[in-house]
């Protein structure tokens, strides 16, 4: 097993957010060494960060409108998960790596070790995803 997918491939779904995480192409952020690997990443692939609050109506709202949305059949885009309420440490480490104000929800947007782009509440949107892609 690779060292990206023994990073990301952590057994601890509990809440059905989680679990519809797993189940699509969403990788879930659940320890803090991930930040740096998502830098990595970012050199050969654009990525993409949901922070999720669980609790959160407008939360869900987001989230499940963005489940639907034509990016996550892209192979040139690695998206990630981050469940706010279980690993506010990682999401610390987000806004303090990429000098981001911590909001949720929230999307960033990462290439060549930067955020691109970021965005939260209602003005996450899955068609900004365009002006990044080839």
């Amino acid at each position: 097993m690779s060292l990206f997918k023994r990073i990301f491939s952590a057994k601890e779904t509990t809440k059905k957010d989680e679990a519809s995480a797993t189940a699509s192409k969403w990788l879930k952020l659940n320890n803090i060494e991930q930040v740096d690997i998502l830098k990595k990443i970012s050199e050969e692939k654009l990525v993409v960060i949901f922070k999720h609050s669980t609790r959160c109506g407008i939360s869900s709202m987001v989230w499940n409108r963005f489940q639907n949305n034509e990016y996550l059949a892209r192979e040139d885009v690695h998206f990630f998960y981050l469940d706010l309420l279980s690993y506010r440490d990682i999401s610390t480490a987000i806004a303090q790596e990429f000098q981001v104000l911590h909001q949720s929800p929230q999307l960033l947007i990462l290439k060549n070790n930067e955020v691109v782009h970021h965005s939260s509440h209602s003005a996450v949107n899955a068609s900004v995803l365009a002006n990044f892609l080839d």
